[in-house]
Order: structure tokens, then sequence, then C-alpha cells
């Protein structure tokens, strides 16, 4: 079998320290009783007031005209990129991007939308690498349509955009006509890191998402903003790709708790990548990217353990992180504390000494 999930294997060790992702996290005792007590409508024809209520605030938080909630982030970005796009047009994404690498080729399989890869350092593209990728329209190549970042960049390392490059892609977007998107999958991890507002981050986008399942510890979930008539669009899309769901208002109380108490804390997160970060940077061999939010990328090939050596004997000692890019990825999150870093680095150091 390709595409089912392996299942768990028995012989397995409990799972202690998870760095898998943090899409791992499991909802707080708070969040189950804010899920519990939710008012709840039929989200498909409009009233779920808990929905309602979410979908306000990430809008006003991403100073948009409208918001509408998805089950997944990848269900943001193709449903996006399904109302900016026309069968044949051509998406400028980074090489590394989620919609390119990571869901299933959903822009070209339901849009057939061509994706162009554009080159960077640390998962991101600079403004005069955009402009290079333009070309004029002609009937002999596709209309460029959308520009697309990712807000921190995964596979480079969940690096921040700079506002300052976020603000010239939009300017060289509009200047050529280009709609303009943002992958926020991790987009508060990089404003809390940063000290810049949502709304600032996105000033200028046409349309930006965040997701509630990772950093900010919801079960399900992400919400797309833009204008009115955008979001009217993307509804047409989440009825035709089964999104459009019924009593949803105790999943969005999640995510509204969420707003309310897990934001300001994923700062913990970015110290205790930095936390690993150092220490694994203390052990001869291991090549280490400085995190600049909530990501760890190493190799530990220098101290004589391959990667996927490595992730297999920390799984034997209760700890899981994944192979990404040819790199090990620890993601930290609010179900990882300091002292479980401190055993994670003990375990990798325990490792290299064996080797």
């Amino acid at each position: 079998m390709l595409y089912i999930p392996p299942p768990v294997d028995p012989k397995a060790p409990p799972v202690r320290i998870n760095l898998l992702s943090d899409t791992q996290t499991k909802p707080t005792a708070g969040m189950r009783d804010a899920m519990a007590r939710a008012e709840v409508g039929d989200e498909q024809v409009g009233d779920d007031p808990t929905v309602n209520a979410l979908c306000e605030r990430v809008a006003d938080l991403l100073g948009k005209e409208a918001a509408v909630y998805m089950p997944s982030g990848t269900m943001c970005n193709v449903t996006a990129t399904l109302v900016h796009c026309r069968p044949g047009d051509e998406i400028l994404a980074h090489e590394t991007a989620h919609i390119i690498a990571r869901e299933g080729g959903a822009h070209a399989a339901i849009g057939g939308f061509q994706v162009t890869q554009l080159m960077g350092a640390d998962g991101q593209f600079t403004p005069e690498t955009l402009r290079k990728a333009l070309h004029p329209r002609t009937r002999y190549q596709p209309p460029q349509t959308v520009v697309s970042v990712e807000q921190t960049a995964n596979i480079g390392g969940g690096t921040i955009w700079k506002k300052a490059a976020l603000d010239e892609i939009v300017a060289i977007a509009k200047q050529h006509g280009l709609v303009t998107h943002m992958d926020g999958a991790r987009l508060l991890n990089a404003t809390v890191a940063s000290g810049i507002s949502p709304r600032d981050m996105t000033a200028g986008w046409d349309s930006a998402w965040i997701d509630f399942s990772k950093g900010l510890g919801a079960p399900i979930g992400g919400v797309l903003a833009g204008s009115r008539a955008f979001i009217d669009a993307v509804w047409q899309w989440k009825q035709r790709l089964g999104g459009s769901m019924r009593q949803a208002g105790i999943c969005a109380a999640a995510c509204i708790y969420a707003l309310d108490h897990h934001v300001e804390r994923l700062a913990d997160d970015h110290a205790n990548a930095r936390a690993l970060a150092r220490g694994l940077s203390q052990i001869a061999g291991i090549e280490v990217q400085e995190p600049e939010t909530n990501l760890v990328f190493f190799k530990p090939d220098g101290a004589g353990v391959p990667g996927d050596k490595m992730v297999a004997l920390l799984r034997q000692r209760g700890v899981t992180l994944a192979m990404m890019d040819g790199r090990i990825r620890a993601c930290t999150h609010l179900d990882v504390n300091a002292s479980q870093i401190d055993e994670t680095i003990g375990y990798v150091r325990e490792i290299v000494r064996a080797a």
C-alpha cells in the first residue's frame, strides 16, 4: 500500500517526547472544556455562532473584509488558488513551498495550474528573483496570476519572511497585475518572534490564512481571509470539495481558545528551539541551522551517525523526529517542555558517543 498511513509498530516504545511536528499537539484541558461548552449550529447554512465569531475575529486580526473556516490548511491553499486562477495559469512560489511539496499535486490535479519554482536560500526567494521570473503577457506562455509565500518557510528552517521583502513582493506583483497569497501555516509564530502584528504582516496580501492545528494547538482547522468577494467565491469551492461542515462550532471553539491562550506562549516554543539548537551545536560533528521560530533542522552525519539512523535510534528511546529535505527536523510545541529538550540533547550525545 502506497498511501494509507502505516499502522503503529506495536513493538515500538511509547512516544514520550514528540518532536515530529507541532501538528502532534493534543487539546489542553481548557481547550477541551471550551469545545464541550461551545454553542453550535449548522455551519453550512451560516448559523453556527462559534464559527461565525471565529471568522470575524480572524478577518479583523488579519485586516481583511471576511474569512472562512476550513478543515485544513491545505484546503485553504487549494481553494484560494482555485479562486485566484483559471486552468493553465501560472503560480510563482519557492521551490520548497508547501503548495509544491506537500499538497499531493492538488493545484495541478484539480485546478490545472502550473507552479513555477523560484530558487532562494532558507525557503525564500528574493524580490529580484521574482522580477527575473516574470515574463510579458503572450499567448505562448501561461498567464502569470499568483505569487505565493509561506510564512514561516518550513523547509527553509522555519525562517521568517522579513516585512520589507514582503512589501516589495506585493509592490512587484501589483505592478505586473498578479494576485498575492500568503500561506500562513505558522504565521503567528512569525508575528510573535518578530513583534510585527498579523495585520501588518499580511498588509497588501490579497489572501492569507492561519493554521490552528499546529503551534496553536487546536485539533483541526485553518481560517482563510480576504476580500468579501474572494471569500464568497471560496465558499463555492469549499462546498464542492466537501469542506462545508455542520456543527463545526465544537472545533471552532478550540481555535478561539487558542487565540485567547496559545499565541503569546509560542515564544516558549521558540526558546525551547533555541535551547535545542544550542545543545546540539555543542556536540562535535553535528551541523545545526540556527532557528528563528520553532523548527530546528540539523545533520548528525559529521558525528558519524546518518540522519535516518539517528531518527531510528531516538525513536527507540521514545523520542520522535522527522527526516525532511535530507536533514532531521525537530519541531517544538506546547506539549514539549524545557526538561524534555535537555533529555533529547542527552540522548543525541549518548548516540554520538556510541558511534
